[in-house]
């Protein structure tokens, strides 16, 4: 399945989700050469994962060292049209874990989320939107936690109650709410829940 049917077939659950999917899908027919890598420069679709444990109680976040806030995990997709599985690999980089399996094989949100100007490897990178395609992926508690220096300086599981304005700004508090409602819709109590290598 193509990347643009994904995103065609993605149901929108509220205005925001169907807003973004409008003028991604737009975007997208605007410029289909680059859409998917780092040289559109204004904005690129990215693949991010979403971790919960299997009763899903539980998120495992990174400390995310650009942005100097704990946050889930994902990145560029640079060219990879197979977006879940881009969204596998940096779940896997970025927090050490050693598998991890979708709670669903279909994206669970789409967002466009603005990304300020920083630095990155002695280069100045603009101001530009993450045109943002999630999954919700499970892993076990009990996995070994690396930090990867590069992208992160802390990894840990966070308890939902962790999930206010006392902890994150009011954007990731919708954001991250919102993945949270859909995995429980997913698999209410995570009780059906197996674990795949």
């Amino acid at each position: 399945m193509d990347f643009i049917k994904q995103i065609i077939e993605f149901t929108p659950t509220n205005n925001q989700e169907r807003q973004d999917k409008k003028i991604i899908l737009h975007y997208i027919e605007q410029f289909p050469h680059n859409i998917l890598l780092r040289d559109n420069e204004f904005a690129h679709i990215t693949s991010s994962g979403f971790i919960m444990n299997k009763a899903l109680d539980k998120v495992l976040m990174v400390h995310h060292n650009i942005r100097n806030t704990w946050a889930w995990t994902g990145g560029h997709v640079d060219g990879d049209e197979d977006f879940l599985t881009v969204a596998i690999k940096e779940a896997k980089e970025e927090t050490g874990i050693k598998a991890a399996f979708p709670l669903t094989n279909h994206i669970v949100s789409i967002d466009i989320l603005p990304v300020y100007g920083h630095m990155r490897k002695d280069k100045y990178i603009s101001a530009h939107l993450h045109l943002s395609i999630a999954y919700i992926l499970i892993a076990r508690e009990e996995e070994t936690l690396i930090v990867n220096k590069e992208e992160n300086n802390g990894v840990n599981w966070f308890g939902l109650d962790r999930f206010t304005e006392n902890y994150f700004d009011m954007n990731d508090v919708y954001l991250y709410g919102k993945l949270i409602e859909k995995a429980k819709q997913i698999a209410p109590g995570g009780q059906s829940l197996g674990f795949e290598s």
